[in-house]
């Protein structure tokens, strides 16, 4: 059992088996970034934390953004960990960002306006020829 410890507090329980067989590695998925990871580090919430008390998985690098986070938290109360767990899954989860909608350049929306005068003059056009030939008849 290790804990991630600043200034004497365990901030999170790290959970590893340390038993001797083999064993199959299973292969999981990081909590924050949804990569597959064999190497999963399992963290769970320090008592005192409202209920429930979350669980997540790891990957390296995420684990590392988080210790990062976790040193330059200023927070001290039991949820410190759950406030650096959604500052970093803001930063590295693919669900943070929603993908950019292209934008139209200003050379795109001159052509598409010509392209619309253009139409809409051909069509005012068709409705006059219409107009003047049921007016000559």
């Amino acid at each position: 059992m290790k804990d991630i410890m600043h200034g004497g507090e365990p901030a999170a329980t790290i959970q590893r088996d340390n038993s001797r067989r083999p064993k199959k590695r299973a292969i999981t998925q990081c909590s924050i970034c949804m990569r597959r990871t064999f190497n999963a580090i399992p963290l769970m919430e320090p008592e005192g934390v409202p209920e429930p008390r979350r669980e997540w998985k790891l990957c390296k690098d995420c684990h590392e953004a988080l210790l990062i986070q976790m040193r330059l938290s200023p927070v001290r109360s039991p949820l410190r960990l759950r406030i650096a767990m959604g500052l970093v899954a803001a930063e590295r989860s693919p669900h943070a960002y929603i993908a950019p909608r292209r934008q139209l350049t200003d050379r795109t929306w001159i052509i598409v306006l010509a392209w619309g005068f253009g139409i809409a003059m051909i069509l005012h056009l068709i409705l006059i020829v219409m107009l003047a030939y049921v007016a000559g008849h």
